[in-house]
């Protein structure tokens, strides 16, 4: 039996295992040795582990001894995000900050007290509001608080000013997270030029194994007071357990992967997504484009069609032999009314039919000619219901 190929375009759910990543994974799978052993199987477990952790590290500009690794993003995110996080001998914060489009893992797995969590709203594009944020700094004034904003949207693709957030929280000596889960290995990213704190990050999304993440800090010069996972001294205290070898070794071949070729990778797939947006504009005159005002990733837009829901068309689009998403892939599996496109107060029954389409490493042209065929029988199908119906 033969299948007709399909296209996948999903990558900002989970971006494929690159074949290198394949490779590094099964050698490392086959190392006999505990990390922590002393003898020479250990030592070699080791390695491995120190030479992914230098490897993402160089990925966001961080130093290797500052790279935490986690079971993935959420967990990360989950350390970082709690009153326990603090500079060495400083206490921590006593809010948390949040950008109204945030990610669960941020917005429901932080360990703060739902009374001192305030949210900051974001625009009709999606961006921050930074006069929201300096005004809420200001009411607090020597109170120290924790702020927490991706550098790029998971739904929408839109990048946030992490940067110009970073200065406002350090002038009043807080901290700042971001969860630069989508923008790693798609944009450059340096923790020392955005002058943030804390960053997480996912291999999943690299085109790395599933299951496995970190929390990189900009300094040694922060503690975390209340360990997630406690136990033994792995990852220098911060979290206990025995490493994931295999997976910590892919994560490392998928961040040298993005680095080697960011700039051209990025500015193909921009050319790409671009041309994927276009032939939906051709298609359906009347689609919304989310937030394409707005600075995006170059692999990601949302689009919605009038009178097309997203859990009609994403299965129309997967019988077409398209994988498409509605938004996050973190839930359950369901498609479900989007927080993020709430919050930039997309109307109702249009943010019901937003899709996402996200290019990644194995996206070719041949990927957006097929998705723009099956989009022109989609929409065709949808009309003639309609017409049919009136």
């Amino acid at each position: 039996m033969t299948f007709s190929p399909r296209t996948y375009l999903d990558h900002n759910a989970t971006s494929p295992l690159r074949p290198e990543v394949a490779e590094t994974v099964l050698r490392a799978l086959q190392l006999p040795g505990n990390a922590s052993s002393v003898h020479a199987e250990g030592r070699a477990a080791r390695a491995e582990i120190e030479k992914a952790r230098d490897k993402v590290a160089r990925l966001v500009g961080a130093r290797a001894k500052n790279v935490v690794f986690t079971s993935g993003g959420t967990e990360a995110a989950n350390l970082v995000l709690t009153p326990g996080f603090r500079r060495l001998g400083q206490a921590g914060a006593a809010r948390l900050l949040v950008g109204a489009a945030e990610h669960p893992c941020v917005l429901n797995g932080h360990r703060f007290p739902d009374g001192d969590v305030d949210t900051i709203p974001v625009d009709d594009q999606g961006v921050l509001d930074l006069v929201w944020l300096r005004a809420q700094l200001d009411k607090f004034g020597d109170e120290r608080v924790l702020l927490s904003i991706q550098l790029a949207n998971n739904e929408t693709g839109v990048l946030q000013p992490v940067a110009e957030a970073a200065r406002l929280v350090h002038e009043r000596g807080s901290l700042i997270h971001t969860d630069a889960v989508q923008a790693a290995g798609r944009i450059p990213v340096d923790i020392a030029a955005l002058g943030i704190d804390a960053m997480t990050l996912s291999a999943h999304k690299l085109g790395g194994p599933k299951g496995i993440g970190a929390l990189i800090l900009a300094s040694d010069q922060f503690e975390i007071g209340d360990k997630l996972v406690r136990g033994g001294g792995q990852e220098k205290g911060f979290r206990a357990g025995t490493e994931n070898v295999a997976a910590i070794a892919g994560f490392g071949a998928a961040a040298e992967g993005a680095l080697a070729d960011l700039e051209d990778e990025a500015e193909r797939l921009r050319g790409l997504r671009d041309e994927a947006e276009a032939q939906v504009r051709r298609i359906a005159p009347d689609a919304l484009v989310v937030a394409s005002a707005a600075e995006r990733l170059p692999n990601t837009f949302a689009f919605a069609i009038p009178g097309l829901k997203a859990e009609t068309a994403l299965i129309a689009f997967d019988l077409a032999g398209v994988a498409l998403s509605s938004g996050s892939a973190c839930s359950s599996g369901k498609v479900k009314r989007s927080h993020v496109l709430d919050a930039m107060g997309v109307e109702p029954t249009l943010a019901e039919g937003v899709l996402r389409v996200s290019l990644g490493w194995s996206t070719t042209k041949e990927d957006v000619i097929r998705f723009a065929e099956a989009c022109e029988r989609v929409v065709g199908t949808l009309y003639k219901r309609k017409a049919s119906a009136a």
